[in-house]
């Protein structure tokens, strides 16, 4: 039996891990990691790839900043989320402000550290990186439209550091990043509609409430008419293995997602359109197994 302080302790621990969504972040390193291995390089031996420390250090640079922005976002919608997301905001609650803005600190100023044993241009990127996940977190996500193309843009750029230092251009990367972008501008969208009551409380002044629910569902239908064709073009166009499966189901998922979403009205049905989009992106991480599923046997066996 644990004693009362050991319950604590491991309360603290859960309510630090629901702050900085850690399993989003565990979700962050593997796709970093996949998409170097099969993407970005290719080119190179496996081992080479995931011994490669200063690939470690950019990957534990982007969780570490990536953790700061969910602590420094959490800290400013605290009241937003007690009304949204009631049950997560008291377990959040379990650390104090104090404590979960010292952590933030201690994050970027490890991501910095771990930035410059790489280069110095990578210390000005997570630096550049820290500033635009506050200034978002603090004014621009309060506004329509620009807040919620900059919360896409932040989402993606973990993968523009591992890109930028393996500097491999191929078209197929780009169609693959704007695909990428179209299915998270959704999701963000998406969650405007489910967040519709907090946000209403506290003057955000989000798509949804500024131009209607209307408006908000023609626009994610515009994008996800959008979103088809990257996912066309990678079926038809590029050799990515066998993850065309993934892209089809994709496009059944999304053809479904805006069949439904015409039809609702609640907050429990954008939630289930909310999940549909982070299934769509979760399941989209370990697809890219699927690119060279020989290499899978190989390292099976």
């Amino acid at each position: 039996m644990l004693s009362k302080r050991q319950k604590h302790i491991l309360l603290k621990f859960f309510s630090m891990f629901s702050v900085v969504r850690g399993y989003n972040i565990l979700i962050i390193v593997i796709a970093q990691y996949l998409t170097s291995i099969y993407i970005f390089a290719e080119h190179l031996p496996v081992k080479k790839v995931l011994f490669d420390v200063n690939l470690l250090m950019l990957v534990l640079a982007s969780s570490a900043v990536v953790a700061s922005g969910y602590i420094i976002n959490n800290f400013y919608d605290s009241e937003k989320d007690l009304i949204n997301r009631p049950n997560k905001s008291m377990l959040d609650k379990l650390v104090s402000q104090n404590t979960k803005l010292s952590f933030y600190f201690v994050l970027n100023f490890s991501a910095v550290i771990m930035a410059s044993y790489v280069a110095f241009n990578a210390v000005l990127f997570f630096s550049a990186y820290i500033f635009a996940i506050w200034l978002y977190s603090h004014k621009l996500k309060r506004l329509p439209i620009i807040g919620n193309i900059t919360s896409a843009v932040l989402t993606i750029t973990p993968f523009f550091a591992v890109f930028i230092y393996y500097k491999n251009f191929d078209t197929v990367i780009f169609v693959h990043a704007t695909f990428l972008f179209l299915v998270i501008a959704i999701r963000e969208l998406a969650k405007d509609l489910e967040n519709i009551k907090g946000d209403l409380a506290l003057n955000y002044q989000t798509i949804p409430i500024k131009y209607g629910e209307r408006t908000s569902k023609i626009m994610i239908t515009i994008l996800t008419l959008f979103t088809l064709v990257p996912a066309y073009l990678l079926v038809t166009k590029f050799e990515i293995g066998h993850m065309y499966y993934y892209f089809y189901v994709c496009i059944s998922l999304l053809i479904l997602f805006l069949f439904l979403l015409w039809k609702s009205k609640t907050k429990r049905q954008y939630l289930i359109f909310h999940n549909i989009l982070k299934f769509i992106i979760v399941a989209g991480v370990f697809s890219i197994l699927l690119v060279d599923i020989d290499l899978v046997l190989k390292r099976i066996l």
